[in-house]
């Protein structure tokens, strides 16, 4: 477990509550004072693969919180990379051996109200507490106030969300959703030759995804499917690209030096902006497209000029598109942030 912690009076907050974004990579956990807004106050991460369930997790931060702050903890909000059951008591965390069940958290820690959420409705509630610093403008445009927002990104797997706003709330609601599914269309001979490639390759029965592209694991496909070309020869990097178990970290390493990763990411960054313009325009998001995932803040400069006319490209609403404005999102806690904010907002 490891954690980061700012100095806090714990007599200046109504309440406490833990929060939770949990993935197949981490488990992240903050622990919340709430007031008017809820404030981060500790974080603490868990390799999801090194441990065998998020009650573990919760039983050692409570724990901790219990022994080092005298605070008891018996709300939590849990934002889960996975589809949620109707209910929004259970779900299988994507690309984790473990899934998250209410009722045995309930049953195996202290906690006493559990509210559970998609990942990247989380995240749509992050919105509301980003400031300027947790973003940077990629494509400039008049942001139009309480209009609708997408919410992007591809990381582990890859999320979308609608933000509307909420007069009653005075905030961004989330809707969710499983965008990253949709199926991928080809639009060149080149495409579909992937789509082909990755179906033999991830031995796929069905349509190809736009996560099969847009993730690290859609990444690494790219990769491979370019290294089955003619046109790129080995070098001392594909060697070692090719052995690694962790082929899109290399990738993003290598991209301005090797020509295979640097032709990966150009597919990577047209397939991007093309998710982005689709769901720009299917809920005209005139308040913004904001990108988010782990991937995009470490590559930051693919969404140059090239991401900017792909994303404007449509031969119908290319002015409604050039009306967008599409923002990255640089805080790695934006879903935790969102997950606090609905706890405090639904507990």
């Amino acid at each position: 477990m490891n954690g980061e912690c700012r100095k806090f009076n714990k007599k200046g907050y109504d309440s406490f509550i833990l929060g939770g974004d949990i993935g197949g990579t981490n488990t992240n956990l903050g622990i919340f004072g709430v007031k008017k807004l809820p404030v981060l106050l500790l974080s603490f991460n868990f390799k999801s693969k090194e441990i065998n369930g998020l009650a573990y997790a919760v039983s050692k931060v409570l724990s901790y919180m219990q022994k080092n702050y005298k605070i008891k903890i018996i709300k939590a909000c849990f934002a889960i990379a996975g589809v949620l059951t109707q209910e929004k008591d259970y779900a299988k965390v994507t690309n984790a051996a473990w899934d998250v069940s209410k009722r045995r958290l309930l049953q195996n820690t202290k906690l006493k109200k559990i509210f559970m959420l998609n990942d990247f409705e989380a995240i749509g509630y992050g919105i509301n507490m980003l400031g300027k610093k947790d973003i940077i403008t990629i494509k400039k445009a008049k942001k139009k106030l309480k209009a609708p927002i997408v919410v992007i990104g591809a990381g582990t797997g890859l999320g979308k969300t609608t933000l509307i706003y909420n007069e009653c709330y005075a905030m961004y609601s989330p809707i969710p959703s499983e965008a990253g599914h949709s199926d991928f269309a080809a639009q060149n001979k080149k495409e579909i030759d992937l789509i082909d490639f990755i179906k033999k390759y991830k031995k796929i029965k069905g349509s190809v995804s736009y996560e099969n592209i847009l993730s690290g694991q859609g990444l690494s496909n790219v990769y491979m499917f370019l290294r089955k070309s003619k046109k790129f020869k080995l070098t001392k990097y594909t060697k070692e690209i090719d052995k690694s178990k962790n082929k899109p970290e290399l990738i993003s390493k290598y991209r301005k030096v090797d020509k295979t990763c640097k032709e990966a990411f150009e597919t990577f960054k047209t397939a991007y902006a093309r998710f982005a313009k689709n769901f720009a325009l299917d809920c005209l998001a005139l308040g913004g497209v904001y990108i988010a995932g782990g991937i995009a803040p470490k590559n930051r400069d693919i969404f140059d000029g090239k991401f900017v006319k792909a994303f404007e490209n449509n031969y119908k609403l290319a002015d409604v598109l050039k009306k967008t404005p599409v923002y990255l999102i640089l805080n790695y806690d934006a879903g935790l942030l969102g997950a606090g904010f609905a706890g405090a907002k639904f507990l």
